[in-house]
């Protein structure tokens, strides 16, 4: 039986994305359970907010969460992050892979109606065709992306088999003025909070390697609006989304723009620059703009224009 109490639960409601779906929701009308680590909680919870701290491998406690508030749906964010995932294999596949399991079945046990799981670009390896099809193979080179096809691959089978109403975006390299410090691959953000603190940035790519990009906003609004839309009108299980094509030259050209006196240098890091250049310029995501009406409303120009006023106000 589905439920119809007007909860969401999103795991990882702490974070920068999970605080921003959130606040969404929120202004939606729902109530928001947020489920993140200890030590994460904001200073003081909001009406129609609730924050329970907790691991996400504590199956106990998220079936004590899952029993009490019965979301009619779960946004499942949470996860350990790529290097993380590299420094503890065991622990990013039972935070990442066997925890979303565990989940995916409490959501089927308490009647879940919807199930959103974050994925990645991540889980695709070396791309040799630009626009990447919607359905090229999946071999990803690192043990993040690794985690992340498996829950795609668990979901899908909990959808077919057993009815659960799973559905999945996968993100390409986003931009965002809350980029984690140690995520070397999130350079163009990084870029941005040098020029704005009056900081020399190195590049660790050349300045012609980029890859398919998004704005964090587009993240958020796309992550909303795909949860919301009819399943009747889906064709897929997960989508890509794409928003524009960005290179570490484009970032500089920006920054000189807006902050004539940055200065950079390029620095390479051959193992950032390889994994870079071997995702695509551009995902396909004709299926998304068909089926559920997607249109980023942020291109790059619009996005660091966003960025430097988001990272003035932190300043």
């Amino acid at each position: 039986m589905s439920n119809e109490t007007g909860n969401v639960l999103i795991t990882g409601g702490n974070g920068n994305l999970g605080r921003l779906v959130a606040d969404q929701l929120l202004q939606r009308g729902q109530r928001v359970v947020k489920f993140d680590l200890p030590g994460t909680e904001p200073d003081q919870e909001r009406e129609n907010e609730l924050v329970i701290a907790g691991d996400m491998r504590d199956s106990d406690k998220l079936e004590e969460i899952m029993s009490m508030y019965k979301p009619d749906t779960v946004y499942h964010l949470a996860s350990l992050l790529s290097g993380s995932s590299e420094n503890d294999l065991c622990a990013a596949w039972d935070i990442n892979a066997s925890a979303s399991f565990k989940l995916m079945n409490l959501a089927l046990k308490t009647g879940v109606n919807k199930f959103f799981f974050a994925s990645t670009i991540a889980t695709y390896g070396t791309v040799d065709r630009d626009p990447m099809p919607e359905d090229y193979e999946q071999w990803p080179q690192n043990m993040y992306g690794a985690t992340k096809v498996a829950v795609e691959r668990q979901g899908v089978y909990f959808k077919l088999n057993h009815g659960l109403d799973f559905r999945c975006l996968r993100f390409p390299l986003v931009v965002s003025p809350y980029a984690p410090r140690t995520a070397v691959t999130a350079f163009p953000s990084h870029a941005f909070r040098s020029a704005i603190k009056s900081e020399a940035f190195k590049f660790p790519v050349s300045a012609n390697v980029g890859m398919s990009t998004i704005f964090l906003q587009d993240v958020v609004d796309s992550i909303v609006q795909y949860t919301a839309a009819e399943g009747s009108g889906l064709s897929r299980h997960v989508y890509n989304l794409h928003a524009y094509y960005l290179s570490a030259g484009m970032v500089v050209d920006a920054v000189l723009q807006r902050f004539p006196e940055f200065k950079y240098s390029y620095e390479i890091d051959e193992n950032v620059e390889k994994l870079i250049s071997c995702w695509p310029d551009v995902m396909d995501d004709s299926s998304a703009r068909r089926d559920w009406n997607w249109n980023p409303a942020f291109n790059f120009t619009a996005t660091a224009n966003r960025m430097l006023e988001l990272l003035a106000i932190e300043k």
